[in-house]
């Protein structure tokens, strides 16, 4: 007579949550009901259950842990409420305690452990804004050393066509004037007159 009771309070199957018997240690995924602009979807919870307050009571809770890009996330869940569609145990493991609350710790440790021999390392994401100053500014500065490395080439084929056509063009020899033009004539004159 207390199943009907009960099952006239809640939407939920107690007997059924209950033999779940969820406990500390368990690796629990919680599949949670979330309503979003009128739309219901299932969200799951995967983790490591730290402890169970109150029992199999109406009011018992459960918390899990699961660590979520670097970053550990812990929930409470009431165990009898109706936005828990459903409780899967994925593993159990023997512990032997009832609130693993010194994980939280323990993970901290580790983390500090490993990040004695990680070096520092300056990297960061950057704004659109600044992503954006950044490519116009490379943008710029490309397109003013291309112009710059076209100067210099065009004024290095200019200096080279210049030498080119001063190869071409013989050396410039005194052009005989009128006057050069009568003494080699007198030269040879003379010559002419000395053999004779």
């Amino acid at each position: 007579m207390s199943q009907t009771l009960t099952a006239g309070f809640s939407p939920v199957n107690i007997e059924e949550r209950r033999k779940i018997g969820v406990r500390a240690g368990d690796t629990v995924r919680v599949h949670v009901r979330i309503q979003e602009k009128g739309k219901t979807r299932l969200q799951v919870f995967e983790g490591l259950v730290l402890g169970v307050k109150h029992g199999t009571e109406p009011g018992a809770t459960f918390t899990v842990r699961r660590v979520s890009s670097g970053v550990g996330v812990e929930r409470i869940f009431p165990l009898y409420s109706p936005s828990i569609d459903k409780i899967e145990v994925v593993k159990r493991a023997k512990v032997r305690r009832s609130k693993l609350y010194y994980i939280r710790e323990k993970v901290a440790r580790e983390i500090r452990r490993q990040m004695r021999g990680a070096r520092l390392v300056d990297l960061a994401t950057m704004s659109e804004a600044e992503e954006k100053t950044r490519l116009e500014r490379e943008a710029t500065e490309k397109a003013e050393a291309e112009a710059k490395e076209a100067e210099e080439k065009a004024a290095k084929e200019a200096e080279e066509a210049s030498k080119a056509e001063a190869e071409k063009e013989p050396t410039p020899r005194e052009e005989p004037t009128d006057a050069g033009e009568s003494e080699g004539e007198v030269e040879s004159t003379e010559g002419t007159t000395k053999e004779n």
